[in-house]
């Protein structure tokens, strides 16, 4: 069951202590590795720490990760892209995220709904009602406590990205990378109790 939160937020009324942290931005900005070294941080005071990444993190969704990333399906339409990222997310959420707040832990997940928002909506043209639609669908009320947007310029994050091999999204060109950045500063802007901009 959803509950209005002082801010306007959904927040997830059966959680009871867990937090769910999300970083999001451009490939190569280095969120995976910022992540990581905040879970090891977290672990080092006693924490109990879960970290996830999307799509993917559960059985299903490393089987979606493959077909989402992989450079020979470059025909792909942008629709089918969003219902495939929001079906990934509804999986981890039922398997991994919900189970893991229920029991008080932190969970750190590398994206979350707002990779949709910025890459399906302002980087594929998609209307963002629809994205907000498909993205309520998916994780049935389940917000997020803290977003850590890193920002990095979309050139310098697509050089680091494809140094060792290239997935069908970091292909795609710099004016999508350009838009999908956008899209992760007009996230920020708009929410500034939630979002932090790094």
């Amino acid at each position: 069951m959803a509950i209005e939160a002082g801010d306007g937020a959904l927040m997830d009324s059966s959680r009871v202590t867990g937090v769910l942290i999300s970083f999001e931005g451009l490939d190569g900005s280095g969120k995976s590795t910022q992540l990581e070294l905040l879970a090891e941080e977290l672990r080092g005071v006693g924490l109990d720490v879960v970290t996830t990444r999307e799509p993917g993190g559960t059985r299903v969704g490393e089987a979606v990760r493959a077909v989402l990333l992989s450079p020979a399906h470059t025909e792909m339409a942008p629709r089918a892209e969003a219902l495939l990222y929001a079906a990934a997310r509804a999986q981890l959420v039922e398997e991994v995220v919900r189970p893991a707040l229920a029991r008080g832990a932190v969970v750190l997940t590398d994206r979350y709904l707002d990779s949709s928002i910025a890459y399906q909506g302002f980087g594929r043209g998609l209307p963002l009602a629809d994205i907000d639609r498909l993205n309520a669908l998916a994780i049935g009320g389940l917000t997020v406590d803290r977003t850590l947007v890193l920002d990095i310029e979309p050139g310098l994050g697509i050089a680091r990205a494809t140094s060792l091999a290239t997935d069908r999204l970091e292909a795609e060109d710099i004016a999508f990378h350009r838009r999908v950045r956008e899209g992760f500063l007009a996230i920020a802007e708009k929410e500034p109790r939630r979002v932090r901009l790094v």
